[in-house]
């Protein structure tokens, strides 16, 4: 699908949810292209006509109440998911296309941040990071295993951690071991679903700095699924607001915090009284 097509698409879905277009400059490429998805379970639809696009370098935060479709969307974009209607667009390969095998190839390229971090609690966290490269890229050479393992444990700030049981960790490292393990595969994008949840302010403050250091260092587009309006404001270049499974609202955390509408207003002003 051409550029073109794919801006179009984004115009028409603002022009029924009453939210502003938003469009990048020229130069920016698509990685990630979503388009009039829909996703039901029985008779609860829960993402009824999503249409967006990640840009190359973009934190891009998709905010909105609890229950809103925000995690089913992320499952849907790697394939966990299969939709009931629309495409989903990664790299420039169609989801809904692709052999199992293809599938897991492409995944190497997606980096999933799990709310609960999803460390194996008999593995150090030496063993947890060795894993996905044993499994995904066939290393077992330790001489191979070490530098990388250490790269990634760098990069989060836990080099110190490395023979830990993840049963020894605060719920703030094991947020970081748990990116850590994403980024050892060195993905292209950076999937994170609820980042913040059930951290303490300091703790928060810190996992949104270190998303924010990601990009910078690996590179990486991002998607960021939160309700947490500190984390929104922090690290989102752009923010689509999801409600009743659609696309709400777009624009920057500066652009929506100045909207009259009530529904946003009950998240940012309580970023104001908050903060």
């Amino acid at each position: 699908m051409t550029r073109v097509v794919k801006d179009v698409a984004v115009k028409d879905q603002r022009k029924h949810t009453g939210a502003s277009a938003f469009l990048p400059p020229d130069d920016l490429k698509c990685v990630l292209h979503i388009e009039h998805l829909r996703k039901a379970f029985e008779e609860r639809v829960v993402l009824q006509d999503v249409t967006l696009c990640l840009f190359q370098g973009e934190n891009l935060v998709i905010l909105g109440r609890s229950g809103t479709g925000k995690s089913v969307l992320l499952k849907c974009i790697i394939g966990l998911i299969m939709p009931d209607e629309g495409t989903v667009e990664v790299l420039g390969r169609r989801i809904d296309t692709l052999s199992s095998r293809e599938l897991m190839e492409l995944r190497r390229r997606v980096g999933f941040s799990f709310q609960g971090s999803a460390l194996y609690d008999s593995m150090t966290v030496r063993e947890n990071l060795e894993f996905p490269l044993r499994r995904n890229l066939g290393i077992d050479d330790p001489r191979e295993l070490k530098p990388r393992v250490e790269e990634a444990l760098e990069a989060v700030g836990l080099s110190h951690a490395i023979d830990q049981q993840p049963s020894e960790l605060s719920g703030g490292m094991r947020k970081r071991i748990g990116i850590a393990r994403t980024l050892i595969l060195r993905p292209e994008i950076m999937l994170y679903d609820e980042p913040t949840a059930g951290l303490d302010p300091e703790t928060s403050t810190d996992i949104n700095d270190l998303i924010n250091e990601v990009r910078k260092v690996y590179h990486t587009s991002s998607i960021i699924i939160t309700h947490d309006i500190a984390c929104a404001k922090t690290t989102a270049d752009r923010i689509i607001f999801l409600k009743d499974g659609l696309c709400y609202n777009e624009g920057s955390f500066a652009q929506m915090s100045r909207e009259d509408d009530p529904l946003l207003q009950t998240f940012f002003n309580y970023f104001k009284v908050s903060s």
